[in-house]
């Protein structure tokens, strides 16, 4: 019986989601513990890469973790950002998050609208005299560099932040007590064997989003009871709800 569930993604904001209908029509209670948190790389750490932001005329931003470690690593470095610096963001939620850092004016800040880089691209190409910077995470691959490549376009990744281990306290580990841990990330995964080394699944259920995940949850000697996305339940409170249906009622 599945009576505690540990979600490895921060609480919900909105009260509208779907986990607390969840957590309301099964009479289970929801935990929301990330496993993994996003910190800066330090100064000493970005100059290896041999990167002078000041080189760069405009910025593509694809999350709001690469805004404000960008914006930190600049005055870190004590980099004065040109008021005529042009920005592009994945998405418009992304974009006026800039806001918290610089003056927003449309006339400098671009947009895609699916959240995807190949969307955003098009308006990248009408300003192929840019020198475009991506700030980016230690885990990545090198898929936008192709893309920009394949346009002509002159840029430069680089690494601003990492995804580290969010570890256990003794107390958390001690009364690590679930009857399902659901993870988003191969990182998750990693979390959870550095945290636990002698983790025994036996009774509890696991779940994973995305087939990297599930791969990474194998390959550490995992038993899954959900994966999702799939063409049935392409989100994973569809999948969780399904599963608490066929074990619960």
């Amino acid at each position: 019986m599945i009576k505690k569930i540990l979600v490895s993604q921060p609480k919900p904001t909105s009260e509208k989601s779907p986990y607390y209908d969840i957590a309301n029509r099964f009479d289970v209670e929801l935990i929301f513990r990330p496993f993994i948190k996003v910190e800066g790389i330090s100064a000493k750490e970005f100059r290896t890469q041999k990167v002078n932001i000041s080189d760069y005329t405009a910025i593509v931003f694809t999350s709001r973790h690469a805004i404000d470690h960008f914006f930190n690593m600049a005055k870190e470095l004590r980099v004065t950002i040109p008021e005529d610096m042009k920005y592009f963001c994945v998405t418009e939620t992304i974009a006026l998050y800039i806001q918290k850092y610089v003056q927003y004016r449309k006339r400098k800040v671009f947009f895609g609208e699916t959240g995807k880089i190949d969307d955003l691209v098009p308006t990248m190409v009408k300003h192929k005299n840019e020198k475009y910077l991506v700030p980016m995470s230690d885990v990545h691959n090198n898929s936008i560099e192709i893309l920009l490549d394949s346009k002509k376009l002159q840029h430069c990744e680089c690494v601003m932040y990492k995804t580290v281990s969010n570890d256990f306290t003794p107390e958390e580990v001690k009364t690590f007590d679930y009857d399902m841990l659901i993870f988003f990330s191969p990182s998750g995964i990693e979390s959870l064997m550095k945290n636990f080394p002698n983790f025994k699944q036996d009774k509890i259920a696991i779940a994973t989003f995305g087939p990297t995940t599930a791969k990474a949850a194998r390959d550490a000697g995992l038993r899954l009871d959900i994966e999702a996305p799939s063409e049935k339940y392409p989100s994973m409170t569809s999948a969780l709800q399904h599963f608490l249906i066929e074990n619960q009622e």
